[in-house]
């Protein structure tokens, strides 16, 4: 899975029609709610920005291609989730900000974005030198915002992640999981992605605690807090399987 935009030429490898209205509608995967085939369809795009356009534009370009090749419907909804909030703990953060100050946006420069996973383990390369592992017992984020980490996280837990940290620098984690707790995680993250696994897997979730993942973000001086929000959602009223022909 991947995202490579250079120039005007922006190329889109096997994401799902549900990660491309994510994308489109700068929204998070939780909040789509449609049929289960949204997850488990996946495509490539190969597209080229108009004269003068920029990357900051390709949101708005998977709009427009999402209602003319797959004649997507929908209407806005709000939804009161159970969440973890990603807070700083008691005693204040143990993170360095990495942020160089030298760092100029530049929307020229190319965009990548590479992803694999498989039963080892799950690797996201970002740009700007930012990317996470999340292998053997670990998690472990370079330059990562905590925006981010709270969206990462979200694909690992059993309700979203929501940053109200307020901190808005990129940072480095480290942190060890025991084997139970990576099991558990692993196995939300393929639910999330739409594996159909088999009932032996899903009772290894039966009394998963995350306990070695909270005492790792309490080394850093952050905590998760379960809370209810009510978060802004899009129900897909319909859409095409197969896009229409260019």
């Amino acid at each position: 899975i991947g995202m490579h935009i250079d120039g005007a030429q922006v190329h889109l490898l096997s994401f799902s029609l549900k990660d491309y209205i994510r994308i489109a509608y700068k929204i998070k995967s939780f909040q789509v709610t449609g049929p289960d085939w949204l997850e488990s369809t996946r495509f490539d795009i190969d597209a080229k920005l108009p004269a003068g356009g920029t990357k900051e534009q390709v949101p708005d370009m998977l709009q427009s291609l999402l209602a003319d090749r797959f004649q997507l419907k929908f209407h806005k909804d709000s939804k009161e989730f159970p969440v973890y909030a990603l807070e700083v703990a008691p005693g204040g953060t143990k993170l360095k900000d990495l942020t160089d100050a030298a760092e100029v946006a530049d929307d020229k420069a190319p965009t990548e974005v590479t992803a694999n996973g498989g039963p080892g383990g799950v690797g996201v390369s970002l740009p700007g030198g930012a990317s996470y592992t999340f292998g053997d017992n670990k998690f472990i984020g370079k330059k990562l915002t905590m925006a981010y980490m709270a969206d990462t996280l979200t694909r690992f837990m059993d309700r979203p992640v929501v940053d109200m940290t307020d901190l808005k620098g990129k940072y480095d984690l480290n942190i060890a999981l025991t084997e139970d707790d990576y099991r558990a995680m692993l196995i939300r993250s393929a639910i999330s992605a739409g594996v159909e696994l088999p009932p032996q897997a899903l009772h290894l979730l039966d009394g998963a605690t995350d306990a070695s993942l909270y005492a790792g973000l309490r080394a850093l001086g952050l905590k998760l807090e379960t809370r209810k929000a009510p978060l802004p959602v899009l129900v897909i009223d319909s859409a095409l399987k197969a896009p229409t022909e260019n």
